[in-house]
């Protein structure tokens, strides 16, 4: 059974880079393109450098190639100059749970595509887009969600989203159509189709994706499943609305 999941994850990697994820080569409208239409973004918080690592490839592996690694995580900015180097050219690689411009900054030298605030913070905004990287900060009313984009939000992350569900992403999208939302917490595999549906440009996925036992056991192959479990889900989602 584990050898089949090999092969299968093999052949998932191998499909991806066919369809075309040289990240590497990709300017900033072309990362938040390839955000959009994968539907799914990691969110990961780990205890060190080198778990963030091994777990950052397993799940490119899988087909997330939106990987947020939260500025909590100890190592947070090295893991990301690493991970940066490692899968340069096979994932979108941002940092979370950024609060401020200064650590906003912090993260962009260490080679972050992405900055994810849990708030709006509009100077976090300015140095994003000074810097030309894609800023998504986090909203939880319509007041905030409005001020995020007239701000110059790319993306308004909605958190946390299991408070809201995804009757509030439509209720949103009916009239502010051009806004893109990213609802993050609480999202899982039986939800994230619900979302998707409802409007929001891709789902920001944390432990439900990033499973702790398998994370424990330094198990590679089991979140390559999970993450091309996730990218399908999305991706049936999509086919059902066309």
């Amino acid at each position: 059974m584990r050898d089949l999941q090999i092969q299968v994850c093999i052949r998932v990697s191998k499909l991806h880079r066919k369809q075309g994820w040289e990240v590497a080569l990709m300017d900033r409208d072309q990362q938040l393109q390839a955000l959009c239409d994968s539907g799914v973004v990691a969110v990961i918080r780990a205890r060190s450098v080198d778990e963030l690592t091994w777990v950052c490839r397993a799940l490119a592996e899988g087909g997330v190639k939106g990987i947020e690694i939260t500025m909590t995580s100890p190592g947070a900015t090295e893991a990301i100059y690493q991970v940066s180097k490692l899968l340069g050219n096979e994932a979108i690689i941002g940092a979370g749970s950024v609060l401020d411009p200064e650590t906003a900054r912090i993260a962009m030298l260490a080679g972050a595509d992405f900055i994810v605030g849990p708030a709006v913070n509009l100077e976090m905004i300015k140095i994003c887009k000074r810097y030309s990287k894609i800023v998504i900060p986090g909203a939880f009313s319509p007041t905030e969600i409005i001020t995020a984009w007239q701000a110059g939000a790319d993306v308004v992350k909605v958190f946390p989203a299991t408070k809201l569900g995804p009757s509030f992403i439509k209720d949103i999208k009916g009239p502010l159509p051009q806004v893109r939302l990213t609802p993050t917490g609480g999202v899982n595999i039986s939800n994230l189709g619900d979302f998707l549906k409802a409007g929001a440009s891709f789902v920001g996925v944390g432990s439900a994706l990033v499973n702790k036992e398998a994370v424990a056991q330094r198990d590679s192959v089991r979140l390559t499943k999970l993450a091309a479990d996730y990218i399908e889900a999305a991706r049936l989602a999509r086919k059902s609305q066309a």
